[in-house]
């Protein structure tokens, strides 16, 4: 990310930049610096974009090789395309010689590093990579936005916003927003603003359903479930959450056991430092080996859904029934 702001800063730029990883909203928001750094708003002439897995490389090239029209730089702009999962020769040629004038941006989901394309990529220009922001930069960008806004909060109110917007930098965003509003006309943020305008992601909603489940509460997992259900979250992808959960208390129970530090199992177990806590105090909950088989009977769930044995619905309802009864 500095490389890019520096690359600004000096206005010299590399012929091809690719953004990619899983914070969504930082890769937008340096999709937009590139743009309006490489090309003037409203510049349909020198400036392209393509999206989707059916472009042309040719049609690409041909546009590249154009010289811009009274204009430094001929910007191109390719999002999910799927060149970096699925072999593009062409591009992935031309990137060894792009020509002079042309600026390629390259916005993905997914990527594969071993592919011809991003070794191509990497040679010729930069590759950067947006992951899921830690804790500690998380609070220092909200901070930030607090203090631009003339607005305070205490430690435990900001861990409980973090809670409740987890990691995702587009969701605190919007929350944010929302905190902004709610408390106009007062300076501090307190808890119960939190409790009152900030909503949990499907993410987080999964978590409090496993506290239910683990904690033998089945009227109350159930009915988490069922609002889930009437929010329009599909029954697979709550699977899927469930899944994630329960491998998540398996891994950090494990490394509890062996010494880890908070640091080294947010690290190891992929999740905020702040979530561990609340994590290990859930997996508490359930031996190791029911969590293991949790994680197993979540995978038979998805088997039998997809060799129709059972509907989605039922068998998420039967996973829940089973590990939350007394």
């Amino acid at each position: 990310m500095r490389t890019i702001d520096a690359d600004i800063a000096a206005g010299v730029f590399q012929p091809v930049y690719l953004l990619y990883g899983e914070e969504a909203y930082l890769k937008n928001q340096y999709k937009k610096k590139l743009q309006e750094a490489l090309s003037q708003p409203g510049d349909t002439m020198n400036a392209a974009y393509f999206e989707g897995k059916n472009i042309n490389p040719g049609e690409i090239i041909d546009l590249a090789e154009t010289l811009p029209f009274f204009a430094e730089h001929r910007l191109i702009l390719i999002e999910n395309s799927g060149v970096f999962k699925h072999p593009c020769e062409a591009l992935a040629d031309y990137m060894k010689e792009i020509a002079g004038t042309a600026c390629f941006v390259f916005v993905e989901e997914e990527v594969d590093r071993r592919s011809k394309m991003y070794k191509a990529v990497k040679k010729a220009g930069r590759a950067v990579e947006f992951p899921r922001q830690g804790e500690k930069v998380l609070v220092q960008w909200i901070l930030m936005r607090l203090k631009k806004e003339k607005k305070k909060i205490t430690q435990p109110v900001m861990q409980l916003f973090l809670e409740k917007a987890e990691n995702d930098m587009g969701h605190i965003d919007r929350e944010l927003e929302k905190l902004f509003c709610y408390t106009m006309g007062r300076e501090a943020i307190t808890a119960e603003d939190v409790e009152a305008v900030c909503v949990s992601q499907a993410t987080g909603k999964v978590f409090e359903m496993v506290d239910n489940i683990v904690g033998k509460r089945q009227e109350k997992a159930l009915d988490l479930y069922y609002d889930l259900l009437a929010l329009k979250e599909p029954p697979m992808r709550i699977l899927f959450l469930i899944a994630r959960q329960f491998r998540i208390l398996y891994l950090v129970k494990g490394l509890r056991s062996q010494g880890y530090g908070q640091k080294a199992i947010a690290s190891k177990a992929g999740i905020p430092e702040f979530a561990v806590r609340k994590n290990l105090a859930q997996a508490e909950k359930l031996p190791v080996g029911k969590l293991k088989g949790a994680v197993a009977d979540c995978v038979q769930a998805e088997e039998d859904v997809k060799t129709g044995r059972l509907n989605d619905r039922l068998a998420v309802e039967l996973l829940i029934v089973k590990y939350s009864q007394n």
